[in-house]
């Protein structure tokens, strides 16, 4: 979910808003053969995305999720340990389904805290680690291919400090892409 563009999900049937500020839309431009459904939630976090995550993921039965989950957690002061259970138990469930996962990084914003980047690196480095861990598991750092350059801890542009503005989306989508593709070899 971001706040320029509510999906499907938010707004139904066909979401609303400016659908560039959404790394859907850009798989979908560059790959026009697959069907990407965008199920994000503006301002969720990772509880209440796996709580939605059988209705949402599970039923649909995709060949693969992409999985961006954390920052809001983060932002509302919730640990690090907390994320990585709720990740952790999604990537599970999908794996158990025989769905794929691609694991996004936690994207940075430009107002976080030390403390808030420390906890947004620790959870990073651990999803990073979850390829190793889960051969369903394809790790893509979407957090670099946002942030600033020599900054990344900062977004290279947003619209409101917290988001990406709509390159930055594109730049997501072109992040997860060869994620996608290498998760569908497996």
């Amino acid at each position: 979910g971001t706040p320029a563009f509510k999906s499907p999900r938010e707004a139904p049937p066909n979401g609303s808003g400016d659908q560039t500020s959404q790394y859907a839309y850009w798989l979908m431009q560059a790959h026009p053969a697959w069907e990407v459904l965008n199920q994000g939630i503006n301002a969720q976090r990772s509880d209440q995305i796996a709580a939605r995550f059988e209705e949402d993921v599970l039923a649909k039965k995709p060949a693969v999720v992409v999985i961006l989950a954390g920052v809001n957690d983060v932002y509302q002061g919730r640990p690090a340990d907390t994320v990585k259970t709720q990740l952790a138990a999604m990537y599970k469930r999908a794996h158990d389904a025989g769905i794929r996962v691609v694991a996004g990084s936690i994207i940075p914003y430009n107002t976080a805290t030390p403390d808030q980047n420390a906890r947004m690196h620790e959870i990073n480095d651990w999803i990073r680690t979850q390829e190793r861990a889960d051969p369903g598991v394809v790790f893509v750092d979407t957090r670099a291919a946002v942030a600033a350059a020599g900054d990344p801890d900062k977004l290279a542009s947003s619209p409101d400090g917290l988001h990406p503005d709509a390159a930055g989306y594109h730049r997501m989508a072109d992040a997860i892409a060869p994620g996608i593709e290498r998760a569908l070899r497996r």
